[in-house]
């Protein structure tokens, strides 16, 4: 076998290395992208349209385990509260514990005397629709609102009763993310808390779509380009041996 043509499957075999080499990682991200997002995140599908124009009825959401101290105000939670019927409901925390809470100045909902800009409302809308007194959020609760102010069942709905309406921090299962069904994607930043204190940043999911696609990419051009690389390097072998002498 002549110098030319070992150096020809020397390239196919290295060809079929790297090949691999891309599947293996790529099964890797893929999975392990798959495997990180089940940990993290859980999915809920949203049965009213008390969250919209954020969240509409019968989206799927993903939302991430968090724990209860870092909730912030203007995160939208999945919580259970037994006095609100112990099932998984999907509401914006609007004040956190030791704020003040009141609605309405100019027709803005106020926190701790500061007007909040509700980004998240639909055009149009305004806070006042919910009037609600005074009330300060007792240690570790929280005081929620749907995003669709005239038919949202939220905490001013239970006013009456102990705790002003609020949820327990260990109430909340988690923190919505994103709109996965219709693809919406993440959630916008609630920015209007930003002058009380820090808010929530995003979850981890962009990067673990990132590594799934990623591993998708990788395995799909792996898997293509082992066969393209050894077919090429057989086709040059080949021309190797059927050329004339005369012509090297």
């Amino acid at each position: 076998m002549s110098g030319t043509g070992r150096t020809e499957e020397g390239r196919g075999r290295l060809g079929s290395t790297l090949s691999g080499l891309a599947v293996a990682l790529g099964c890797v991200l893929f999975v392990g992208g798959f495997a990180w997002g089940a940990v993290v995140y859980k999915p809920y599908t949203v049965p009213t349209d008390s969250m919209t124009p954020t969240i509409a009825a019968g989206d799927r959401v993903l939302a991430q385990r968090v724990d209860a101290a870092d909730i912030k105000r203007g995160d939208v939670v999945v919580f259970r509260e037994k006095t609100w019927g112990n099932m998984p409901i999907v509401k914006r925390v609007v004040a956190i514990g030791g704020d003040t809470v009141a609605c309405c100045t100019d027709g803005k909902l106020t926190v701790d005397g500061k007007e909040i800009h509700e980004t998240y409302l639909a055009k149009g809308q305004v806070a006042e629709l919910k009037q609600i007194p005074k009330i300060t959020v007792p240690k570790d609760r929280l005081f929620l609102l749907g995003d669709e102010r005239m038919g949202s069942l939220d905490s001013t709905a239970h006013l009456t009763e102990a705790f002003s309406g609020t949820v327990s921090r260990g109430s909340v299962d988690a923190r919505v993310d994103a709109v996965a069904w219709p693809m919406n994607g993440m959630l916008a930043r609630p920015t209007g808390f930003e002058e009380l204190g820090p808010i929530s940043s995003p979850g981890p999911l962009r990067l673990i779509l990132g590594a799934i696609v990623a591993g998708a990419v990788l395995v799909m051009a792996g898997g293509a380009y082992g066969p393209i690389a050894q077919r090429a390097a057989r086709r040059r072998s080949n021309a190797v041996r059927t050329e004339p002498a005369g012509a090297r």
